[in-house]
């Protein structure tokens, strides 16, 4: 069989990849993009777009239980899981019918099949009936993601625990929910599923929720945790599990020195992921793997083998879609010349609780092992006028400006939408502008974003000469 000869071949269809394929197809190379399951991978199938769903009907739960607060009577409401769901099923929907509308208009071909390397920048696809094709591109993107990870606790794989894909699609509300992990992923999951009515218990083997933030961002967040009544289970480790998720569940766990037994009715997974490496030819192809499984690149994304580059999570890039699009950019600059590379990125991230947890540049932990000196600026939401009237005044606003200047080393929001408030920052860092100038620009009141004032007004700015103004 001789393979089919394309400009770029795609082999994993998550967003990277999925607007590379419509940038290189619209320039009118000849494309095809292959994946196993997902029209546009995970984000907009199983994780990014359909968490913030059911993220966002848990809080709506959330203010019914305090509509007394805002002057409304209390009534009885009850939670249909399979109308949740079905929520979000339709939102899925409309955006796979998106992206095959985006493939069809760019001329991207998109297969949905599996694939792996047979050869120098050569794939063999299996087709759901067992037709099999082999495609050869001039290029291959590798953009195979991760996957939820394991541990190896005895009994564990036998309880057929949830990860986040089979949460996602419950459709009834866990009686009670044990949660191993206190990331991204087990904190999202958790609140939601306490606020759908669940009694939830997070197990982390980590002294604090988030343990790499700062430690007024990890105290806030098991506050807020606690005060919605979820059970926190910390330094602890799993030693062995019974039963299956969906039906009972008992736990074993190991908590400075003593052994405790927990039971549930569901068991959710959140505790890391692993590269999607394994399987798919990259030893026939000449693609060489780190120490960790990822994919070995070099700034410019290119792998050991010449013309094969790897995007997104498996290249070892930090899990975030915002990241996999940037990481296309980057891809896209070293096929046609450009000079972007992934050094030096200025990196946001959101989580997604309620309120939330947002960051871009230093926290003072970063700060602190770089040896770097910082003007830390601070308030609490209370002192944002827009929070107010919408009773959402939990947390703070944080940032760090450099001792002697005005450039602005990082921004921490812990607060209603602080992943938005994050972007103004974030443009201001990405533009060099010294902080000053967002403290004295005319900003919208009342809005969320013109809390930036009052928090860069919280300490005097540096002249050029070195001295306070105030």
């Amino acid at each position: 069989m001789d393979p089919e000869q394309y400009d770029l071949v795609i082999l994993g269809g998550g967003t990277g990849s999925t607007i590379a394929a419509w940038t290189f197809a619209k320039q009118g190379q000849r494309v095809a993009a292959i994946d196993r399951k997902y029209i546009g991978g995970s984000c907009p199938n199983i994780a990014c777009l359909p968490s913030k769903n059911i993220i966002h009907s848990a809080r709506v739960a959330s203010y019914f239980r305090r509509s007394e607060e805002f002057g409304i009577a209390k009534r009885d409401f009850t939670i249909d899981m399979s109308a949740v769901r079905d929520r979000k099923r339709r939102m899925v929907s409309s955006w796979n019918d998106a992206y095959l509308d985006n493939y069809k208009k760019s001329g991207a071909e998109f297969i949905l099949g599996s694939g792996r390397f047979i050869g120098s920048k050569t794939v063999e696809v299996t087709l759901p009936d067992g037709t099999i094709r082999q495609l050869r591109g001039t290029n291959v993107i590798i953009n195979t993601g991760t996957r939820p990870a394991l541990q190896p606790v005895p009994g564990l794989i036998e309880a057929q625990p949830l990860t986040h894909i089979e949460a996602l699609e419950l459709d009834q509300v866990p009686k009670h929910l044990l949660v191993i992990g206190g990331g991204y992923i087990g904190l999202e999951l958790s609140q939601a599923m306490r606020r759908f009515g669940s009694k939830v218990t997070m197990i982390d083997r980590n002294d604090r929720l988030m343990h790499r933030e700062d430690d007024d961002v990890t105290e806030a967040l098991q506050r807020l945790f606690q005060d919605e009544g979820i059970d926190l289970v910390l330094n602890a480790t799993v030693k062995r599990v019974s039963g299956k998720s969906g039906q009972s569940v008992r736990m074993v766990i190991e908590q400075r020195g003593a052994e405790k037994t927990l039971e549930g009715s569901h068991l959710l997974v959140a505790a890391g992921r692993s590269p999607n490496t394994d399987g798919i030819g990259l030893e026939l192809a000449g693609v060489e793997l780190t120490n960790r499984g990822h994919i070995r690149v070099n700034e410019r994304l290119e792998t050991t083998a010449s013309g094969v580059w790897a995007i997104g999570e498996v290249a070892g890039s930090p899990q975030f879609t915002h990241v996999s699009v940037d990481d296309f950019r980057v891809v896209y600059d070293s096929i046609t010349g450009g000079k972007r590379v992934t050094t030096g990125r200025l990196v946001p991230f959101c989580l997604f609780t309620d309120p939330e947890f947002a960051r871009v540049g230093l926290s003072e932990k970063d700060a602190k092992a770089q040896g770097i000196p910082y003007r830390l600026f601070k308030i609490p939401m209370e002192a944002v006028m827009r929070a107010t009237t919408m009773s959402e005044t939990r947390g703070f606003l944080k940032v760090l400006v450099e001792v002697d200047n005005d450039r602005i080393l990082g921004f921490t929001g812990l607060g209603v939408d602080a992943g938005e408030v994050l972007s103004s920052v974030q443009i201001a860092m990405v533009a060099g502008l010294p902080y000053t100038a967002l403290r004295d620009a005319m900003l919208t009141h009342p809005t969320l974003v013109e809390g930036l004032i009052p928090l860069f007004s919280s300490v005097p700015s540096v002249s050029k000469s070195g001295r306070a103004n105030g």
